[in-house]
């Protein structure tokens, strides 16, 4: 049985940090930043049989924006239309449903991230980063 949920007290953090340190995105966090960026956001993890295949986290003040971060479905779970299910979830969440502005970054998953209404930004010279 599929199971999506916010309860971070389910959350695999093992599994998450396993992924995450081997995506393009997340390769030089560690496990104490990965814990708190979980504690500090909005959390969906995707379960299947009660073993953990999916996450993604929002950062949102649940009017203005949300920025959706670390979404994964596990590679064996891939190409089943599991994250459909999940971005689906997502951006019916009541906290998430009326946020006026979604954002996102990705390198390679545009094609996926069009079918849930996502375009290129027209303008990104207007995007700023501070590190």
């Amino acid at each position: 049985m599929l199971k999506i949920n916010t309860n971070k007290t389910e959350l695999d953090i093992d599994f998450i940090y396993a992924f995450l340190k081997k995506s393009y995105w997340a390769n030089n966090r560690t496990k104490e930043e990965i814990q708190k960026s979980i504690d500090n956001s909005l959390c969906f993890g995707m379960y299947l049989e009660n073993k953990q295949i999916g996450f993604a986290r929002i950062l949102t003040d649940t009017v203005v924006f949300s920025y959706l971060m670390d979404v994964f479905i596990d590679q064996k779970y891939q190409g089943k239309k599991y994250g459909e299910q999940l971005l689906n979830h997502i951006y019916n969440h009541v906290d998430l449903k009326n946020v006026n502005k979604h954002y996102l970054l990705t390198k390679d998953a545009q094609n996926f991230y069009h079918k849930f209404g996502f375009k290129e930004y027209p303008t990104p010279n207007r995007f700023m980063i501070k590190n």
